[in-house]
């Protein structure tokens, strides 16, 4: 295989042509990996320093072993980044993904560090499960990979979308400096520090809208440090800690001193690390979708691997259980930057962060309003990545709508009240105290439930108020002459396309069901194609009133158009028919109005016949797109709220 890759470059070269290198694996000049990398640094930093800020507090850990958290999360942080964006045997997904601690263990850890005592023996006891659970991860990283069948986008889709949207508030509390949960609401927000986020984001917006090339690819970048810099103008940024901060400091393994194991604090971690896998899942999908690299079962397998060994180091390091950061994401889909080796280059730079105490205290010098300004953007173009992921999922299945509704309900709900899961025990606040894991869990154990258990629960594709639902199991098992009495409204009845598209059966999904219409019309003969036309009556016509068509034409209006106005219609119809031969055919749902009918019909006066025809073909594909929505909707209900406007007519 290498000798035969050889030749094509040899040959590649030999012709003057070079092989085309896809953009995650785009080695960028060192300058833009340096910007790029930095950008990445500070978009993730607030994140990363939050977890040992707040662990640190609820052990009571003194300000030196705070320091030494921070350092050690960085440090390791940088380590796990490299890992995971530049891979190893089949250890690493190779995308721009960076590594940071979850936040879906901060509860969990504190449990089992308070648990153990608090302090030393706390952070001990922590560390021991999460070496324990960083060893799991990494063996069980295969088998979890091929249930990558249970992820479909409805799934992954949900997943992502609650990340992004869970995310905000922690945006939100950084902007009003406050800490999140109903207590927030107690205290005054500073106009100045709303100020300063929506400057920040002002600033990022003005780049993306006014900049190309570089500079809006650094846009965050800029907003965070024009931000800060007006900031430290104003009084607001200060650096305290930089000259008592040490130049040098390095991360000694087991700092702290051995760790101690708890089979219940094992057990905690490894449920985490559960979660955490299906983060990583959504995390590696989504950047799949924003590089456009198709990711596989293998994909996952490497990129869980790459978690847990790095959460193994995190125990020997001194920090933490470690995932795909998917603030990150958001910052790859902001910029577009989609070259892997500039998470490398965000990975030295916080190993030297890491080592250097005093850099870093200038990076925690950017005030949080500053930084929640920032995050605004980036969270929630996660959760835009998640609706595009949605957008592929089959909605006339109501099963599907079920999923996606619930779990992002039940995510919002603890995300919007974070103290609700205090209302359970100890162990399952683990899934109630995060929003995240909840709507997670709830989007898998839903899609197995509705999805992948039983029978009798198909799809339903058609069907009648009152009347029986059609599943798609019973349009896969249907004569010919019951799909045609089924579906034969969405096409005129036309015989030649009900056989064509009959003949493209079984049917995967309602999609499927639907393209096999357009590739059928679209197929035909010319013959069978001017038959389709000119089953459509012409506008204005007396045949046309008593017609379906004229149920398509209700939403521009014409259905209550005055003399003159019909007349009008007429005219153009008349004028159209004699210079083509066929009636003119107009998706009137997507023009929406009378006079946009009569501009739209005039201007295709124009045309050739060959157009027309291409044309007339394209509208009668979209009459059969609403009309199969229509269908649709009167077989689930509860997915539309349409009054049945599809109404089949006597030949």
């Amino acid at each position: 295989m290498t000798t035969l890759a050889n030749t094509n470059k040899a040959a590649s070269a030999a012709n003057g042509t070079t092989a085309r290198i896809h953009p995650v694996d785009e080695v960028l000049p060192l300058p833009k990996l340096a910007a790029y990398g930095f950008q990445h640094v500070l978009a993730f930093y607030a994140g990363a320093v939050l977890v040992p800020i707040i662990v640190a507090g609820a052990l009571k850990l003194s300000p030196e072993q705070l320091i030494h958290l921070i350092n050690a999360d960085l440090f390791t942080c940088g380590i796990a980044s490299i890992i995971q964006s530049v891979g190893f045997w089949k250890i690493g997904v190779r995308l721009p993904l960076l590594q940071g601690v979850t936040f879906t263990a901060v509860s969990p850890m504190i449990a089992i560090g308070l648990a153990a005592g608090g302090g030393t023996p706390g952070l001990l006891s922590i560390y021991g499960s999460v070496l324990v659970a960083g060893l799991f991860t990494f063996a069980v990283a295969s088998y979890f990979a091929k249930l990558v069948r249970f992820f479909p986008p409805v799934v992954t889709g949900s997943v992502i979308l609650i990340i992004g949207v869970a995310l905000l508030p922690v945006a939100a509390a950084d902007i009003v400096e406050s800490p999140m949960g109903p207590m927030a609401m107690q205290s005054p927000v500073l106009l100045s520090n709303l100020a300063y986020a929506l400057g920040t984001l002002a600033i990022i917006v003005g780049i993306q809208r006014f900049f190309t090339g570089f500079m809006q690819t650094v846009a965050v970048l800029l907003g965070l440090v024009i931000g800060t810099a007006v900031a430290f103008l104003l009084g607001k940024a200060t650096f305290p800690d930089v000259g008592t901060a040490g130049w040098v400091g390095y991360t000694m393994p087991f700092y702290f001193g051995l760790p101690t194991f708890s089979i219940t604090a094992i057990l905690s971690m490894i449920v985490v690390m559960i979660i955490t896998m299906v983060e990583t899942t959504g995390d590696v999908y989504a950047t799949g979708e924003i590089v456009k690299k198709r990711i596989t079962s293998d994909d996952i397998g490497r990129a869980i691997r790459a978690d847990g060994l790095a959460t193994f180091i995190g125990g020997v390091l001194n920090s933490f259980p470690y995932t795909c950061f998917a603030e990150n994401v958001g910052l790859v889909r902001l910029t577009q930057v989609k070259s892997r080796w500039v998470i490398v280059a965000a990975g030295v730079i916080m190993i030297i962060l890491g080592s250097l105490p005093k850099a870093a205290a200038i990076v925690a010098g950017i005030p949080l309003p500053v930084l929640g300004g920032a995050a605004l953007a980036m969270f929630a173009t996660v959760a835009v990545v998640g609706i595009q992921t949605l957008s592929r999922v089959d909605f006339n299945n109501h099963n599907n709508i079920v999923v996606v509704a619930t779990s992002v309900g039940l995510g919002m709900l603890v995300t919007s009240q974070p103290f609700v899961g205090s209302a359970f025990p100890e162990w399952a606040q683990i899934i109630f105290g995060s929003g995240i894991t909840l709507g997670a869990l709830s989007a898998i154990v839903l899609n197995i439930v509705f999805n992948h258990i039983g029978a009798g629960h198909g799809v339903a594709v058609a069907g009648r108020p009152g009347g029986k639902l059609v599943t798609l199991a019973d349009v896969n098992a249907m004569s010919q002459a019951e799909f045609g009495a089924t579906f034969g409204g969405l096409v005129e009845k036309s015989p030649w396309v009900l056989e064509r598209a009959y003949a493209m059966k079984p049917f995967a999904d309602t999609l499927a069901l639907r393209s096999a219409f357009h590739d059928a019309l679209l197929t035909g003969t010319p013959d069978q194609q001017l038959q389709l036309m000119n089953s459509f009556a012409d506008l204005g016509s007396e045949a046309e009133a008593g017609s379906s068509y004229m149920q398509d034409h209700v939403h521009a209006g014409l259905d209550v158009l005055d003399h003159d106005e019909r007349n009008d219609v007429h005219d153009l119809a008349v004028a159209y028919r004699k210079q083509f031969g066929f009636p003119l055919i107009v998706c009137a749902p997507e023009v929406e109005r009378y006079e946009r009918v009569l501009e739209t019909g005039w201007s295709r006066m124009a045309n050739s016949p060959a157009v027309e025809r291409a044309a007339g073909l394209i509208e009668i594909a979209k009459i059969a797109n609403h009309r199969f929505d229509k269908l649709v909707a009167n077989a689930n209900p509860i997915a539309s709220a349409q009054v049945p406007q599809f109404v089949e007519r006597p030949a």
